[in-house]
């Protein structure tokens, strides 16, 4: 279902204010009775007692307009059980369209622990006066019920690995791909979602130059200008061709290969280079149905993008290249780990760089427990040298683990957002900026450049013994 107006505003709020704010002043404190005076009379006693936020949070968000406020508050108040209780009740009489739509939204995990309460849903979803209403009760049903069908092929699975039986696997385990999708809202068909066998970028005694960064799609001065710093570095140090670590175009991909802002928000500001570039896709990527097809659809009318399927190989110069895929950062298909596996036994290159959009570590989130029980004992397995991703809107390297080097470079334009304690932390910056990736056959550089076009960070890599 296409994004709706509630759902698009309650992101940028998030992404313009709260980061940033947090980042300033921690401690949260009781809301101000100017920030109270500005909600609706119904809503002031319950976020009196439930919401608490840094000042300035709370400062910042006395300039966001009235309705996007409360959007932003109904969030807030969903996050204690008293709140909680207070929503479902109010939700009858909440006239607001948008407020219903957000609070039906926002209590996703309640109606899933409840499904007693999901009648609610229902009667939404069948007689809410307005469509918009109908539309999310309905998908958050949709995502409950395809969630518990899924949860049946993963039982299935299990005891087809149990019993060894390999026909049965053969069977499922592209099943398993597909009913993702479904939790998810999305469904690529399997011709566009199928990886092509590996191709050459670059002749493998070549050495290579490579630009990559993630998060970046808003056309918001700090991408244009980020952009401008990537073509004039481009002039003095030139690249081979560039890779995208996700959030590509925010706040919900692109409803087409048509969708003008291919134009204003990709071509205008990179084309320039004539290079090609390797993408990925991000959780923004996945948002509305149509954009993880317009994405792959786009390269067929592109001379410098290039996206084959959610996942794919490729080897440049002395590197092969794995682009990976995972779903909201915490599924990640079987059909893609054995793939993924496979191809990297496979692979003879002298480095092996694994890139898609979630981190495995980061100073933000910490760890990513799905992806390191799945995607790195494989990366381990292999000898891959570096994982790069994008999500945290900032630049890092991470503790390296059994030679597998982490590096995330989200700084590419959208709001940015600062870390919390870390201890496997290695370099940070809350800082715009993009990752040069330059290797031969016996060292590879990773190096961090800010919207000045400096040098930040760099990283040298020798081969393993």
């Amino acid at each position: 279902m296409p994004i709706s107006k509630a759902i698009r505003t309650i992101v940028t709020i998030a992404i313009a204010f709260t980061p940033i704010a947090q980042a300033q002043d921690t401690k949260p404190v009781e809301l101000t009775a100017r920030l109270l005076d500005r909600l609706p009379v119904a809503y002031r006693d319950i976020s009196k007692q439930v919401v608490a936020l840094p000042v300035k949070t709370q400062q910042s968000w006395l300039g966001v307009p009235s309705g996007d406020l409360m959007l932003a508050m109904i969030s807030q108040i969903a996050v204690k059980p008293e709140g909680t209780d207070f929503l479902v009740a109010h939700l009858e009489r909440e006239e607001s369209p948008e407020w219903r739509a957000r609070i039906i939204e926002v209590l996703s995990s309640y109606w899933r622990a409840h499904p007693e309460k999901q009648i609610i849903l229902e009667r939404h979803a069948s007689s809410d006066t307005s469509a918009e209403v109908s539309l999310h009760a309905l998908e958050v049903l949709r995502s409950i019920r395809m969630t518990d069908l899924a949860q049946l092929l993963e039982k299935r699975m299990a005891a087809a690995r149990d019993a060894r039986d390999t026909t049965s696997l053969t069977r499922l385990v592209p099943e398993q791909e597909r009913w993702l999708m479904l939790k998810r809202g999305t469904m690529l068909p399997a011709f566009l979602r199928t990886p092509p066998p590996v191709f050459s970028v670059k002749a493998a005694d070549q050495p290579i130059r490579v630009l990559a960064f993630g998060d970046f799609g808003t056309g918001s001065p700090a991408q244009v200008n980020l952009a401008k710093t990537m073509v004039q570095y481009h002039k003095a140090h030139p690249f081979d061709f560039g890779i995208t670590l996700g959030d590509n175009f925010y706040l919900s991909g692109m409803m087409s290969p048509d969708d003008p802002r291919w134009q204003t928000q990709w071509e205008q500001l990179y084309g320039s280079m004539n290079i090609k570039f390797y993408a990925s896709l991000g959780n923004h990527d996945w948002r509305t149905p149509e954009s993880p097809a317009a994405e792959i659809l786009y390269s067929q009318k592109s001379p410098d993008w290039r996206l084959p399927s959610p996942y794919y190989t490729f080897t440049a110069g002395p590197v092969q290249f794995f682009v990976t895929e995972s779903i909201v950062g915490i599924e990640v298909s079987q059909a893609e780990l054995d793939w993924l596996d496979a191809e990297l036994a496979k692979s003879t290159a002298q480095w092996k760089v694994v890139y898609g959009h979630f981190p495995i570590y980061s100073a933000e989130h910490g760890e990513n427990k799905i992806l390191s029980q799945t995607l790195l004992p494989i990366l381990k397995k292999h000898h891959v040298d570096v994982y790069m991703n994008g999500h945290d809107h900032n630049l890092q390297e991470l503790n390296a683990e059994d030679g597998v080097h982490f590096f995330v470079s989200g700084g590419g334009g959208v709001g940015l957002a600062d870390f919390n304690q870390y201890d496997r932390t290695v370099f940070k910056k809350m800082l715009y900026g993009f990752t040069v990736l330059e290797a031969d056959q016996k060292l590879m550089d990773v190096i961090f450049i800010g919207i000045d076009g400096n040098e930040l960070y760099r990283r040298k890599i020798e081969r393993r013994p």
